[in-house]
Protein backbone atom coordinates (compact mmCIF):
# COMPACT_ATOMS: atom_id res chain seq x y z
CA UNK A 1 0.00 0.00 0.00
CA UNK A 2 2.87 2.37 0.75
CA UNK A 3 4.40 1.80 -2.69
CA UNK A 4 1.05 2.51 -4.38
CA UNK A 5 0.60 5.73 -2.44
CA UNK A 6 3.91 7.02 -3.81
CA UNK A 7 2.64 6.97 -7.42
CA UNK A 8 -0.81 8.25 -6.57
CA UNK A 9 -1.47 11.77 -7.84
CA UNK A 10 -2.14 14.29 -5.13
CA UNK A 11 -5.51 15.95 -5.04
CA UNK A 12 -5.68 19.40 -6.60
CA UNK A 13 -6.12 22.19 -4.12
CA UNK A 14 -8.87 24.53 -5.26
CA UNK A 15 -8.72 28.19 -4.36
CA UNK A 16 -10.98 31.04 -5.26
CA UNK A 17 -9.63 33.19 -8.07
CA UNK A 18 -12.30 35.85 -7.73
CA UNK A 19 -10.96 39.33 -7.07
CA UNK A 20 -14.24 40.69 -5.77
CA UNK A 21 -14.01 41.90 -2.24
CA UNK A 22 -13.60 44.95 -0.11
CA UNK A 23 -9.86 45.27 -0.78
CA UNK A 24 -10.30 44.96 -4.55
CA UNK A 25 -13.05 47.57 -4.56
CA UNK A 26 -10.94 49.98 -2.54
CA UNK A 27 -7.94 49.49 -4.86
CA UNK A 28 -10.10 49.99 -7.94
CA UNK A 29 -11.63 53.14 -6.50
CA UNK A 30 -8.21 54.48 -5.54
CA UNK A 31 -6.84 53.71 -8.99
CA UNK A 32 -9.71 55.62 -10.59
CA UNK A 33 -9.12 58.51 -8.20
CA UNK A 34 -5.38 58.71 -8.92
CA UNK A 35 -5.80 58.34 -12.68
CA UNK A 36 -8.28 61.21 -12.73
CA UNK A 37 -11.99 60.95 -12.26
CA UNK A 38 -12.55 63.01 -15.40
CA UNK A 39 -10.48 60.83 -17.73
CA UNK A 40 -7.37 61.61 -19.74
CA UNK A 41 -8.99 64.52 -21.54
CA UNK A 42 -7.73 66.85 -18.82
CA UNK A 43 -4.20 66.39 -20.16
CA UNK A 44 -5.03 68.28 -23.36
CA UNK A 45 -4.29 71.95 -23.94
CA UNK A 46 -7.95 72.73 -24.63
CA UNK A 47 -9.01 71.58 -21.18
CA UNK A 48 -6.12 73.36 -19.48
CA UNK A 49 -7.06 76.58 -21.28
CA UNK A 50 -10.60 76.35 -19.91
CA UNK A 51 -9.28 75.52 -16.43
CA UNK A 52 -6.98 78.54 -16.60
CA UNK A 53 -9.94 80.77 -17.46
CA UNK A 54 -11.83 79.46 -14.42
CA UNK A 55 -8.77 79.93 -12.23
CA UNK A 56 -8.11 83.48 -13.43
CA UNK A 57 -11.78 84.48 -13.14
CA UNK A 58 -12.04 83.35 -9.52
CA UNK A 59 -8.66 84.86 -8.64
CA UNK A 60 -9.93 88.25 -9.83
CA UNK A 61 -13.30 87.98 -8.06
CA UNK A 62 -14.25 90.54 -5.44
CA UNK A 63 -15.05 88.95 -2.06
CA UNK A 64 -16.91 90.93 0.61
CA UNK A 65 -17.51 89.76 4.17
CA UNK A 66 -14.43 87.62 4.87
CA UNK A 67 -10.65 87.65 4.50
CA UNK A 68 -10.31 83.86 4.34
CA UNK A 69 -11.19 83.65 0.65
CA UNK A 70 -8.02 85.23 -0.68
CA UNK A 71 -6.98 85.22 -4.31
CA UNK A 72 -4.71 82.20 -3.90
CA UNK A 73 -7.47 80.25 -2.17
CA UNK A 74 -9.98 81.23 -4.85
CA UNK A 75 -7.59 80.10 -7.59
CA UNK A 76 -7.05 76.73 -5.88
CA UNK A 77 -10.78 76.34 -5.41
CA UNK A 78 -11.51 77.08 -9.07
CA UNK A 79 -8.93 74.57 -10.31
CA UNK A 80 -10.25 71.87 -8.02
CA UNK A 81 -13.80 72.52 -9.19
CA UNK A 82 -12.82 72.41 -12.85
CA UNK A 83 -10.90 69.14 -12.61
CA UNK A 84 -12.72 67.30 -9.80
CA UNK A 85 -16.10 68.98 -9.52
CA UNK A 86 -15.72 69.72 -5.82
CA UNK A 87 -13.35 71.45 -3.42
CA UNK A 88 -12.88 70.90 0.31
CA UNK A 89 -11.13 73.31 2.68
CA UNK A 90 -10.63 72.89 6.42
CA UNK A 91 -11.69 76.06 8.25
CA UNK A 92 -9.16 77.42 10.70
CA UNK A 93 -8.99 80.71 12.58
CA UNK A 94 -6.89 82.61 10.07
CA UNK A 95 -6.90 80.47 6.91
CA UNK A 96 -8.59 77.80 4.83
CA UNK A 97 -6.52 74.63 4.53
CA UNK A 98 -6.94 72.80 1.18
CA UNK A 99 -7.59 69.06 1.48
CA UNK A 100 -6.20 66.55 -1.01
CA UNK A 101 -8.55 63.69 -0.13
CA UNK A 102 -11.58 63.22 2.09
CA UNK A 103 -14.19 60.81 3.27
CA UNK A 104 -17.49 61.79 4.83
CA UNK A 105 -20.60 60.52 6.52
CA UNK A 106 -24.04 61.90 5.73
CA UNK A 107 -27.48 62.23 7.24
CA UNK A 108 -30.43 62.92 4.94
CA UNK A 109 -27.98 63.35 2.08
CA UNK A 110 -26.09 66.18 3.80
CA UNK A 111 -22.51 65.84 5.10
CA UNK A 112 -22.23 65.38 8.86
CA UNK A 113 -18.54 64.58 9.52
CA UNK A 114 -15.34 64.42 7.47
CA UNK A 115 -12.08 62.48 7.55
CA UNK A 116 -9.62 64.74 5.75
CA UNK A 117 -6.14 64.27 4.30
CA UNK A 118 -4.02 67.42 4.33
CA UNK A 119 -0.87 67.51 2.20
CA UNK A 120 2.41 68.63 3.75
CA UNK A 121 5.92 68.96 2.36
CA UNK A 122 7.25 66.18 4.56
CA UNK A 123 4.16 63.96 4.33
CA UNK A 124 0.46 64.40 4.78
CA UNK A 125 -1.65 64.14 7.89
CA UNK A 126 -5.23 63.11 8.59
CA UNK A 127 -7.81 65.03 10.57
CA UNK A 128 -11.40 64.47 11.58
CA UNK A 129 -13.79 67.42 11.53
CA UNK A 130 -17.48 68.13 11.72
CA UNK A 131 -19.36 69.50 8.73
CA UNK A 132 -19.47 72.98 10.26
CA UNK A 133 -15.63 73.05 10.21
CA UNK A 134 -15.33 72.21 6.52
CA UNK A 135 -16.03 74.38 3.50
CA UNK A 136 -17.26 71.94 0.88
CA UNK A 137 -18.27 73.29 -2.54
CA UNK A 138 -19.54 70.97 -5.26
CA UNK A 139 -20.95 71.41 -8.75
CA UNK A 140 -22.82 69.03 -11.02
CA UNK A 141 -24.22 67.01 -8.12
CA UNK A 142 -26.47 64.06 -8.86
CA UNK A 143 -29.60 63.25 -6.82
CA UNK A 144 -28.15 59.80 -6.19
CA UNK A 145 -25.11 61.33 -4.43
CA UNK A 146 -25.89 64.98 -3.60
CA UNK A 147 -22.88 65.15 -1.24
CA UNK A 148 -20.39 64.84 -4.13
CA UNK A 149 -19.81 66.80 -7.33
CA UNK A 150 -18.81 65.93 -10.85
CA UNK A 151 -16.35 67.69 -13.12
CA UNK A 152 -17.37 68.97 -16.57
CA UNK A 153 -15.21 66.31 -18.22
CA UNK A 154 -16.91 63.59 -16.18
CA UNK A 155 -20.27 64.81 -17.46
CA UNK A 156 -18.92 64.80 -21.03
CA UNK A 157 -16.69 61.74 -20.83
CA UNK A 158 -17.33 60.55 -24.41
CA UNK A 159 -16.20 63.87 -25.87
CA UNK A 160 -13.18 63.91 -23.55
CA UNK A 161 -12.18 60.41 -24.64
CA UNK A 162 -12.63 61.40 -28.30
CA UNK A 163 -10.44 64.46 -27.85
CA UNK A 164 -7.76 62.43 -26.08
CA UNK A 165 -7.86 59.68 -28.71
CA UNK A 166 -7.58 62.16 -31.58
CA UNK A 167 -4.69 64.07 -30.03
CA UNK A 168 -2.91 60.82 -29.15
CA UNK A 169 -3.42 59.49 -32.69
CA UNK A 170 -2.15 62.68 -34.30
CA UNK A 171 0.82 62.71 -31.94
CA UNK A 172 1.72 59.16 -32.98
CA UNK A 173 1.37 60.09 -36.65
CA UNK A 174 3.77 63.02 -36.37
CA UNK A 175 6.17 60.96 -34.24
CA UNK A 176 6.21 57.68 -36.16
CA UNK A 177 4.77 58.21 -39.65
CA UNK A 178 7.26 58.67 -42.53
CA UNK A 179 6.31 62.31 -43.21
CA UNK A 180 7.97 63.64 -46.35
CA UNK A 181 9.56 60.28 -47.14
CA UNK A 182 9.65 58.88 -50.67
CA UNK A 183 10.49 55.57 -52.26
CA UNK A 184 12.61 55.73 -55.43
CA UNK A 185 12.90 52.61 -57.62
CA UNK A 186 16.50 51.46 -57.69
CA UNK A 187 18.14 49.60 -60.59
CA UNK A 188 19.03 45.97 -60.29
CA UNK A 189 22.57 46.57 -59.10
CA UNK A 190 24.48 44.83 -56.34
CA UNK A 191 23.53 45.84 -52.84
CA UNK A 192 26.77 47.76 -52.35
CA UNK A 193 26.08 49.89 -55.41
CA UNK A 194 22.55 50.59 -54.21
CA UNK A 195 23.84 51.75 -50.83
CA UNK A 196 26.33 54.06 -52.52
CA UNK A 197 23.59 55.43 -54.77
CA UNK A 198 21.30 56.00 -51.76
CA UNK A 199 24.01 57.93 -49.89
CA UNK A 200 24.46 60.20 -52.90
CA UNK A 201 20.87 61.45 -52.57
CA UNK A 202 21.40 62.55 -48.95
CA UNK A 203 21.76 66.29 -48.39
CA UNK A 204 21.37 67.17 -52.06
CA UNK A 205 18.62 69.73 -51.50
CA UNK A 206 18.21 72.21 -54.31
CA UNK A 207 20.50 70.35 -56.71
CA UNK A 208 19.77 68.51 -59.93
CA UNK A 209 20.77 64.88 -59.74
CA UNK A 210 21.38 63.09 -63.02
CA UNK A 211 21.37 59.35 -62.94
CA UNK A 212 21.50 56.95 -65.82
CA UNK A 213 18.36 54.87 -66.04
CA UNK A 214 18.55 51.17 -66.66
CA UNK A 215 16.65 48.76 -68.78
CA UNK A 216 15.16 46.15 -66.50
CA UNK A 217 13.95 42.97 -68.11
CA UNK A 218 12.10 40.57 -65.90
CA UNK A 219 10.65 37.43 -67.47
CA UNK A 220 11.32 38.81 -70.93
CA UNK A 221 9.26 41.98 -70.36
CA UNK A 222 10.22 45.55 -71.22
CA UNK A 223 11.43 48.17 -68.77
CA UNK A 224 8.74 49.75 -66.56
CA UNK A 225 7.33 53.06 -67.76
CA UNK A 226 7.52 54.56 -64.25
CA UNK A 227 11.26 54.15 -64.01
CA UNK A 228 12.80 56.49 -61.36
CA UNK A 229 9.41 57.99 -60.44
CA UNK A 230 9.27 58.46 -56.63
CA UNK A 231 6.30 57.31 -54.50
CA UNK A 232 5.27 59.51 -51.54
CA UNK A 233 4.79 57.76 -48.18
CA UNK A 234 3.20 60.69 -46.30
CA UNK A 235 -0.17 59.55 -44.84
CA UNK A 236 -3.27 61.27 -46.16
CA UNK A 237 -4.85 62.89 -43.12
CA UNK A 238 -7.27 64.99 -45.13
CA UNK A 239 -9.50 62.07 -46.09
CA UNK A 240 -9.59 60.80 -42.50
CA UNK A 241 -11.20 64.08 -41.32
CA UNK A 242 -9.00 63.94 -38.24
CA UNK A 243 -8.51 67.70 -38.13
CA UNK A 244 -12.25 68.41 -38.44
CA UNK A 245 -13.06 65.82 -35.78
CA UNK A 246 -10.43 67.34 -33.48
CA UNK A 247 -11.97 70.80 -33.84
CA UNK A 248 -15.44 69.44 -33.15
CA UNK A 249 -14.31 67.60 -30.02
CA UNK A 250 -12.40 70.66 -28.84
CA UNK A 251 -15.49 72.83 -29.30
CA UNK A 252 -17.59 70.34 -27.32
CA UNK A 253 -15.11 70.37 -24.43
CA UNK A 254 -15.04 74.15 -24.33
CA UNK A 255 -18.84 74.27 -24.30
CA UNK A 256 -18.87 71.86 -21.35
CA UNK A 257 -16.71 74.34 -19.43
CA UNK A 258 -18.95 77.25 -20.38
CA UNK A 259 -16.46 78.78 -22.83
CA UNK A 260 -17.69 79.77 -26.26
CA UNK A 261 -15.70 77.81 -28.88
CA UNK A 262 -15.24 80.96 -30.96
CA UNK A 263 -13.01 82.43 -28.23
CA UNK A 264 -10.00 80.37 -29.39
CA UNK A 265 -10.78 80.59 -33.10
CA UNK A 266 -8.09 82.21 -35.28
CA UNK A 267 -10.79 84.38 -36.90
CA UNK A 268 -12.09 85.74 -33.59
CA UNK A 269 -12.86 89.45 -33.45
CA UNK A 270 -13.02 91.85 -30.51
CA UNK A 271 -16.83 91.78 -30.06
CA UNK A 272 -16.83 87.99 -30.01
CA UNK A 273 -14.07 87.95 -27.38
CA UNK A 274 -16.07 90.31 -25.16
CA UNK A 275 -19.23 88.27 -25.65
CA UNK A 276 -17.38 85.04 -24.79
CA UNK A 277 -16.01 86.72 -21.68
CA UNK A 278 -19.50 87.83 -20.59
CA UNK A 279 -20.93 84.39 -21.33
CA UNK A 280 -18.29 82.63 -19.23
CA UNK A 281 -18.60 85.01 -16.30
CA UNK A 282 -22.40 85.33 -16.32
CA UNK A 283 -23.54 81.75 -16.96
CA UNK A 284 -20.68 79.72 -15.45
CA UNK A 285 -18.46 81.54 -12.97
CA UNK A 286 -20.99 83.82 -11.27
CA UNK A 287 -23.49 81.00 -10.44
CA UNK A 288 -20.61 79.01 -8.92
CA UNK A 289 -19.59 82.12 -6.99
CA UNK A 290 -23.13 82.39 -5.63
CA UNK A 291 -22.96 78.76 -4.45
CA UNK A 292 -19.62 79.49 -2.79
CA UNK A 293 -21.01 82.63 -1.14
CA UNK A 294 -23.94 80.67 0.26
CA UNK A 295 -21.69 77.91 1.57
CA UNK A 296 -19.23 80.41 3.08
CA UNK A 297 -22.01 82.46 4.69
CA UNK A 298 -23.34 79.37 6.45
CA UNK A 299 -19.95 78.03 7.57
CA UNK A 300 -18.10 81.27 8.43
CA UNK A 301 -20.95 82.85 10.34
CA UNK A 302 -21.03 86.10 8.37
CA UNK A 303 -22.70 87.22 5.12
CA UNK A 304 -20.35 86.73 2.19
CA UNK A 305 -20.80 88.19 -1.27
CA UNK A 306 -18.67 87.29 -4.31
CA UNK A 307 -18.70 89.26 -7.55
CA UNK A 308 -17.06 87.95 -10.71
CA UNK A 309 -18.76 90.17 -13.28
CA UNK A 310 -17.36 93.49 -12.05
CA UNK A 311 -13.61 92.77 -11.58
CA UNK A 312 -13.39 90.87 -14.88
CA UNK A 313 -15.33 93.69 -16.62
CA UNK A 314 -17.63 91.06 -18.08
CA UNK A 315 -20.39 93.52 -18.84
CA UNK A 316 -21.57 95.55 -21.81
CA UNK A 317 -20.12 99.03 -21.23
CA UNK A 318 -22.07 100.56 -24.08
CA UNK A 319 -25.33 98.99 -22.99
CA UNK A 320 -24.73 100.05 -19.38
CA UNK A 321 -24.15 103.67 -20.40
CA UNK A 322 -27.31 103.68 -22.49
CA UNK A 323 -29.23 102.17 -19.59
CA UNK A 324 -27.93 104.89 -17.24
CA UNK A 325 -28.94 107.60 -19.72
CA UNK A 326 -32.40 106.11 -20.02
CA UNK A 327 -32.69 105.83 -16.23
CA UNK A 328 -31.71 109.46 -15.66
CA UNK A 329 -34.06 110.64 -18.40
CA UNK A 330 -36.92 108.65 -16.93
CA UNK A 331 -36.27 110.12 -13.46
CA UNK A 332 -36.21 113.64 -14.89
CA UNK A 333 -39.46 113.11 -16.74
CA UNK A 334 -41.10 111.59 -13.66
CA UNK A 335 -39.98 114.52 -11.53
CA UNK A 336 -41.27 116.98 -14.11
CA UNK A 337 -44.60 115.18 -14.22
CA UNK A 338 -44.92 115.51 -10.45
CA UNK A 339 -44.96 111.80 -9.61
CA UNK A 340 -44.37 110.75 -6.00
CA UNK A 341 -41.38 108.58 -5.00
CA UNK A 342 -43.71 105.64 -4.37
CA UNK A 343 -45.14 105.90 -7.87
CA UNK A 344 -41.64 106.16 -9.37
CA UNK A 345 -40.50 103.12 -7.37
CA UNK A 346 -43.54 101.16 -8.52
CA UNK A 347 -42.81 102.04 -12.15
CA UNK A 348 -39.17 100.98 -11.88
CA UNK A 349 -40.18 97.84 -10.01
CA UNK A 350 -42.32 96.81 -12.96
CA UNK A 351 -39.20 96.66 -15.16
CA UNK A 352 -37.02 95.12 -12.42
CA UNK A 353 -34.99 98.28 -11.79
CA UNK A 354 -35.93 98.65 -8.14
CA UNK A 355 -32.85 96.77 -6.86
CA UNK A 356 -30.59 98.83 -9.11
CA UNK A 357 -31.97 102.04 -7.63
CA UNK A 358 -31.31 100.78 -4.08
CA UNK A 359 -27.66 100.13 -4.87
Amino acid sequence: MGILNIFRRPKLERRSGMAAGYTAEILAARQSYIAGRSGLGELTSSVQSCVSLWEAGFAMAKVDGTDLLGRRTMALLARSLALRGEAVFLIRDDMLVPCADWDLSTRNGRPRAYRLSVSEAGGGRSETALAAEVLHLRIGSDPVAPWSGSAPLRRASLTAELLHSLEAALGEVYALAPLGSQVVPMPENPEMDNETLGRDFRGRRGRVLLRESVTVTAAGGPAPAADWRPADLTPNLRDSLAVESLETARSGIMSAFGVLPGLLSPATTGPLVREAQRHLAQWTLQPIAELLAEEASGKLGMPVAIDVMGPTQAFDAGGSSRAVQGLIGALAEAKGAGLSPAEIAAAFGAVDWAEALKR
